[in-house]
């Protein structure tokens, strides 16, 4: 089957990126250089494929879940030894080793990508990429970037910004994907902090205890959410060195305090 004959499905989330000033801006923003092997997911017909493989990176490894993609990929790249292509679900398949991720997501398995790609808070992932740049949906984009009091702010904002540098590149309206998608995407380039940044296990899976707790009540001031941790004095008195008030709701604690409320628990418990 050829690309004319192919028809998006939707199942799979395909929005094919047709504007060469975003292909470009996803280029840039990945800053290839030729000690770089380069992660796709989901290179549809090639449009980003195309731009790598002229780019200095040294490899493109490249996973597609659609078998009829994968034919034209193949008659179009194969010749070129700096090529693999991977048939499967980008989610269950072994992933190619890589050291940059650049990517047009599915936006119906961004979180599970995301988790896959720059792992949990409490497991991330050993060896993590140099940087992600990937294009996603704006509303996953302004909360993975939120700061504390925005509206977007969320469970997932303190999470990515204690795995990672998070910051936007460009907007992309609708008009630029054949066929256009009902909501704004943009490109997100995101860079994990490498192993001696990342959270100590033990405290680590404190902090997403605190996170599943309290933001599955954000309405809720953390005085009701973290009720029972510890007596009222002894919370008081973690809660201010953290420098979070009781008063507040988790949408307005920062990342950096979260931590500090995990700790000062676990000193507690040690």
């Amino acid at each position: 089957m050829t690309f004319a004959a192919h028809r998006t499905r939707k199942r799979f989330g395909q929005h094919w990126l047709k504007d060469q000033s975003v292909l470009q801006r996803i280029l840039e923003a990945a800053e290839l250089t030729p000690a770089d092997t380069v992660l796709e997911v989901g290179p549809g017909r090639g449009a980003l494929t195309e731009r790598l493989l002229a780019s200095p990176a040294a490899a493109v490894r490249a996973v597609e879940l659609d078998r009829d993609l994968v034919q034209g990929l193949r008659e179009r790249f194969g010749v070129d030894g700096r090529f693999a292509l991977t048939e499967g679900d980008v989610l269950a398949v072994p992933l190619p080793e890589a050291t940059i991720v650049v990517a047009n997501i599915p936006y119906n398995i961004t979180g599970p990508l995301l988790e896959r790609l720059v792992g949990r808070l409490d497991r991330p992932i050993e060896r993590p990429y140099r940087r992600l740049v990937l294009l996603m949906q704006q509303e996953v984009g302004e909360r993975i970037r939120a700061r504390p009091g925005s509206s977007a702010y969320s469970a997932l904002s303190v999470r990515m910004q204690l795995l990672a540098q998070c910051r936007t590149v460009c907007p992309v309206p609708p008009r630029c994907f054949q066929p256009p998608p009902k909501v704004m995407s943009e490109v997100v380039a995101i860079d994990p902090l490498p192993p001696e940044q990342q959270l100590d296990p033990a405290l680590a899976r404190t902090v997403e205890s605190l996170l599943r707790r309290c933001f599955a009540a954000r309405r809720k001031m953390l005085r009701n959410t973290l009720a029972g941790l510890q007596p009222p004095e002894q919370l008081a008195a973690l809660t201010g060195e953290a420098g979070i008030g009781l008063e507040q709701r988790p949408q307005e604690v920062a990342p950096e305090c979260w931590v500090a409320l995990a700790a000062g628990l676990n000193r507690l418990t040690a």
